[in-house]
């Protein structure tokens, strides 16, 4: 029973304007949403182009994208007036605003739906003065939930709305795997295979690792396991990964910007392992079910993800980790990432590739008996 108090829902909007990993982090708050009012309409409106991650989720009736417009022309005017007046004629009983953030706010408002849900804050002023309804700090879950999903979850249990499963899970649309089984051709490869995929950069230098390093496990997977590499990654970081691919023609491929983000969880979904830095892509493959590695510098993991035989992370071993500090003074250079070694890395990789080598023979031994 949730504690919302209006008695029949018929539309519901669940507001996330944060990043790639905010909103696949966000999809058991969906699922619990659905479960709290299961012949209702769900929409989620997320930042463009995000809307691809989720447009297969079968919890979801509608994914609303908003396009963030700079300027005071009068094309970008006649965008936000149709914008408002597409989440007026949605005629939504019920809104949930996920973050505290202003846009998020004004959009809920402009729904003008009767019930509008946020966390409570005071900054800016106007902001608490937008909902209906605000929820005063929820407390935090402990493990097994998972850290991540807990921060969208925590706001929709103080409603009475929980889920029994907070794992975040993504569904691949049949189009994005089509396309990225052709984009798998290319390379001479199949969903068959065995491949990896890595995600070398992130939106912030301080969480990336040594490209040279990366090119080492490139290497070593290659020679002990025969496994390929599929770097993937946005259009701004395409150049990086063909520099790490470069003169690896015969088992490193590069992808990174040739994909939508539906189209890159369909790449991640069929790789055997994947592989890369704190940032969105390692919750695409938890959310898909592939294993994963994950390496973490100034960040605690222990804030975002959970870890177990498939799905773990590597940092290095010094006093100083985690410092959640913008690397090392601020000065966007994390000393704890630059002096991980290549061996490490890949020794944990190894670790899990042994663990999916085992259970696949335990698998082929229950068929044949």
């Amino acid at each position: 029973m949730n504690d919302i108090g209006v008695p029949k829902i018929n539309r519901v909007l669940v507001i996330q304007l944060g990043d790639i990993g905010d909103v696949v982090l966000t999809t058991p708050t969906i699922r619990a949403v659905k479960d709290a009012f299961p012949e209702a309409r769900i929409s989620v409106l997320v930042r463009k182009p995000f809307g691809s991650l989720l447009q297969a989720d079968p919890n979801l009736h509608e994914v609303v994208e908003a396009a963030k417009s700079h300027g005071l022309s009068l094309r970008i005017l006649r965008d936000h007036i149709a914008f408002a007046r597409r989440l007026r004629r949605a005629r939504y009983d019920l809104v949930i605003d996920l973050r505290t953030g202003d846009r998020g706010a004004i959009y809920s408002f402009l729904t003008r739906a009767k019930t509008r849900i946020a966390r409570q804050t005071e900054n800016p002023f106007w902001h608490d003065l937008l909902f209906t309804k605000l929820i005063a700090d929820p407390p935090y879950s402990q493990l097994p939930i998972h850290p991540g999903a807990d921060q969208s979850l925590r706001i929709v249990r103080a409603l009475g709305i929980d889920t029994t499963d907070p794992s975040p899970k993504l569904y691949v649309a049949p189009h994005d795997r089509d396309h990225a089984v052709g984009l798998l051709a290319m390379c001479e490869l199949a969903p068959t295979d065995r491949w990896v995929t890595i995600n070398p950069c992130s939106r912030w230098k301080y969480k990336e690792w040594g490209y040279e390093n990366w090119g080492k496990v490139i290497d070593l997977l290659w020679r002990d396991h025969r496994l390929a590499a599929v770097l993937i990654g946005s259009p701004e970081e395409a150049e990086a990964a063909k520099a790490i691919v470069s003169g690896r023609n015969d088992h490193a491929f590069a992808l990174a910007g040739k994909t939508t983000l539906g189209e890159l969880s369909a790449l991640i979904s069929m790789s055997t392992l994947h592989l890369g830095v704190d940032s969105a892509a390692p919750h695409i493959a938890m959310a898909v079910g592939t294993p994963s590695l994950t390496l973490f510098g100034p960040g605690n993991w222990k804030s975002w993800t959970v870890v177990d035989e498939l799905h773990r992370v590597v940092t290095a071993d010094m006093p100083c980790v985690p410092c959640n500090r913008m690397g090392c003074d601020d000065s966007r250079k994390s000393r704890c990432l630059d002096e991980l070694g290549a061996g490490k890395v890949y020794a944990e990789a190894n670790a899990i590739l042994s663990v999916l080598d085992l259970n696949r023979a335990d698998s082929n031994s229950a068929v044949e008996n």
